[in-house]
């Protein structure tokens, strides 16, 4: 939509489609809530300016896209995040995880590329936490434990808790199907 595509203007052809597709998936998710269609422009910090009323998360990677909204009167907040299913490159775990995470990693069993999986949660959780308190999270502040069941939990330093009454633990599931790792992470109002 035209409202969209100042956000998008210089970008190369690909991401230009990732954008157009992942827009057209918010309205596909958002009609199911009864919108009508309408432009989900970018803001100032890149992050989907939502219709009153809602809160939402857009994802992409290589070959998928995705979009969830729900009403802000049901979730102050959700955070979504699709990647490739393969290993991090080198260095970048060092990067995105703490003592006690690579601890637990190396310790994890092999049969899931952990590694991405804890990315793909910190990219959900900062998708959440971002909207709700316009404060840059930090992949440090953010210490994830692994859940059999397909959960997880996030602690977060109570010191960085938005003025609401959040907890300071977040909660999110996680999926891996199809050669992608899904994450998902919501806040109930």
């Amino acid at each position: 939509m035209p409202e969209e595509e100042s956000a998008v203007a210089g970008a190369i052809e690909s991401r230009r489609r990732e954008f157009s597709v992942g827009r057209a998936c918010a309205r596909s998710a958002l009609a199911k809530l009864g919108f009508p269609p309408c432009a989900i422009p970018s803001g100032p910090d890149r992050a989907p300016v939502w219709p009153a009323g809602v809160v939402g998360s857009i994802t992409h990677c290589a070959g998928f896209c995705a979009a969830a909204v729900a009403l802000q009167e049901d979730y102050v907040a959700l955070g979504i995040d699709a990647e490739v299913d393969e290993e991090l490159p080198s260095g970048v775990l060092e990067l995105i995880s703490v003592d006690e995470e690579r601890e637990w990693l190396a310790n994890a069993p092999r049969r899931l590329n952990w590694g991405r999986l804890l990315f793909s949660a910190k990219e959900s959780i900062f998708k959440a936490w971002f909207p709700l308190t316009r404060e840059w999270l930090e992949f440090e502040d953010a210490v994830i434990t692994f859940i059999p069941d397909g959960t997880f939990v996030a602690r977060l330093p109570n010191t960085l808790m938005p003025t609401r009454n959040c907890a300071w633990e977040l909660r999110g599931r996680f999926s891996i199907a199809n050669g992608l790792v899904l994450t998902a992470v919501f806040i109930a109002g």
